[in-house]
This record gives C-alpha cells, structure tokens and sequence, in this order.
C-alpha cells in the first residue's frame, strides 16, 4: 500500500510541474508592484477557469492529501526511529577475580651498583673539526 501511494505521489507531482509549465504567466510579476499598478494587475485579475488551472487546482489537492496520509503511515510504524530508542542487549555479568596472592615472599634482589660519574670536565671547549 504504501508504495502503491508512493507511486502516486511521484505521478501526481509530475503532472502538477507540468500542468504549471503550461500555464502562461499573469504578466508584471514583482515589477508591477512599484509602479502604481491597480489591484487587478497585481492580483491577476478575474480570467476563466482553463483546464490547465482545474488539472492543477486538483493535481495540488492530490498531492497534499497523499503526501498527508503517507507522513500518517510512516509515523506508525513499529521500527524504532532512533538508535537511542532502541535497547541493546544487556551486559554480561561480571565476575569477581581473587586477586593472586604470592605463596612464599620473595627474595630480594641484590642492589646494582650505580653507574660511574663522568670525570670532570676542565671548562675548555673540545676542538673544532
């Protein structure tokens, strides 16, 4: 179904760009506004009803009475909407580890000796090469 209204809806938008196309323009535009135009030029005036203005006026209609129940349909799905909405699975239980505790104490081992200090230095600089 709701593909079917997808279709539909993809259908129903190119005759609408269509039908809109097709129809001449009122004239003017946003340049009648600044030169006194009276309210007939700039609202358009009374004309008769075309077919190209009804297939519009309904190709609209449609439009937005399917694009209303598919917004509907969508927004009453099961699936979650967000991955913060969904619950993942639950951690698994940790377990307590005893800590290794040494059985004999251990020997200590011999201290090293620390390594020899430089001889002193004479203040004079070492050669250039």
């Amino acid at each position: 179904m709701y593909g079917f209204l997808v279709g539909v809806l993809i259908l129903d938008s190119l005759v609408l760009a269509t039908a809109i196309l097709l129809q001449a323009g009122q004239g003017g535009g946003l340049a009648s506004l600044g030169g006194g135009a009276g309210t007939e030029q700039f609202m358009g005036g009374r004309q008769a009803t075309t077919l190209l203005t009804r297939l519009t006026w309904w190709s609209a209609g449609t439009f937005l009475f399917v694009s209303l129940v598919l917004a509907i349909m969508s927004a009453q799905t099961s699936a979650p909407r967000s991955v913060i909405d969904t619950t993942g699975p639950q951690p698994a239980p940790v377990q307590p580890v005893p800590l290794p505790l040494p059985s004999a104490p251990q020997e200590a081992l011999p201290q090293q000796a620390p390594p020899p200090k430089p001889p002193p230095s004479s203040g004079q600089r070492p050669p250039d090469r």
